[in-house]
């Protein structure tokens, strides 16, 4: 019984330096790494918004599926916001914004950053470039917003068949593992581990990968959701596909996958060069939905072309910026 009362104090101890561990470890976060830009009440939450520069079009980042919010484009942003308006954020449960009560879709995506940016002052035409997922959310937000979008670049963006263009090769898998340590946040070991979930990109500053782990438990929890919540984007996502007239840029990532990569896909090489070629496919459908879409292969570039080729996304960018400004005989000041 001794060992047995001693056995439940110790874990019990463990159990209370793990909470004050995470508590301390927000407040530390919320010290040290305040939201750049401005945090935008939407109608009773705030979304972090950071915009810069001047000039018209306006430039709006939509990141993709991962823990960065608007840090995702911070390799890239500074040299746009050179040029013309350059605008950042963070979704919904994303490093400083805050969390919403509505289920994740590709229309509440919309309706969130149309709202920030409508009550921070900002206004289109806007440049939308999304990566990955956040392509998708872009095109979506086309749809609900489309007087206001007045071109767009994809980077390396998910496409709304590719689940089932893949499905002979590879099944997504919510990872079993990454579910555990989501539902222990409180206990601060997803925040103890955070340096190996969330290694430092090329080209990413090492401040910001320490606040993109600052905040980690939190934004985590959000990517999982949104995560589970991919097919119904892709479904919803699906049913717009017509950009019209706009000028458009598709990236597409052509670096081979690494070894890293393939396991963590559960294929093998050559499932891997297969898997990329409809990935290559997939974009250049995605150039057809405009009249005036293009695609470039970037052969040394990995998912995250905004890190990996930081100069690729913006000559894209900057490319359709002179466009839309050409259509519209808009002076860049």
């Amino acid at each position: 019984m001794r060992i047995v009362l001693w056995s439940a104090a110790i874990v019990a101890l463990a159990i209370l330096m793990g909470v004050v561990y995470e508590q301390a470890g927000r407040y530390r976060a919320a010290r040290d790494f305040p939201a750049p830009g401005k945090m935008v009440d939407i109608g009773g939450r705030r979304i972090q918004l950071d915009c810069r520069g001047s000039g018209s079009p306006t430039v709006v980042f939509e990141a993709g599926l991962s823990a960065g919010g608007s840090l995702s484009w911070s390799a890239v942003q500074p040299k746009i916001a050179a040029r013309t308006r350059a605008c950042s954020y963070s979704r919904a449960g994303l490093m400083w914004s805050d969390p919403s009560d509505a289920p994740p879709s590709a229309r509440q995506v919309a309706h969130d950053l149309h709202t920030a940016l409508a009550r921070a002052g900002e206004r289109g035409p806007y440049v939308l470039v999304g990566q990955s997922l956040g392509g998708l959310f872009a095109t979506s937000f086309t749809r609900h917003f489309g007087a206001e979008v007045a071109g767009l670049v994809l980077v390396d963006p998910s496409h709304p068949d590719q689940v089932a263009r893949v499905a002979d090769f590879m099944t997504e898998t919510r990872s079993l593992r990454s579910r555990i340590a989501v539902s222990l946040a409180w206990s601060g070991l997803l925040r103890a581990a955070a340096p190996s979930l969330l290694p430092q990109a090329r080209n990413q500053t090492a401040r910001d990968a320490q606040a993109i782990r600052a905040f980690a438990p939190k934004s985590l929890s959000t990517q999982l959701v949104e995560s589970d919540a991919t097919d119904a984007t892709l479904a919803e996502a699906g049913a717009f596909r017509d950009l019209g007239n706009r000028p458009l840029v598709v990236l597409t990532a052509m670096a081979p996958y690494t070894e890293a990569e393939l396991r963590g896909m559960k294929i093998t090489p050559e499932q891997g060069t297969q898997v990329q070629a409809i990935w290559k496919q997939l974009h250049e459908d995605e150039a057809t939905w405009s009249s005036r879409g293009r695609q470039v292969l970037l052969p040394n570039a990995g998912h995250d072309i905004q890190f990996d080729d930081p100069d690729a996304v913006i000559d894209a960018v900057l490319s359709v910026v002179a466009v839309v400004r050409a259509d519209l005989g808009a002076a860049p000041h």
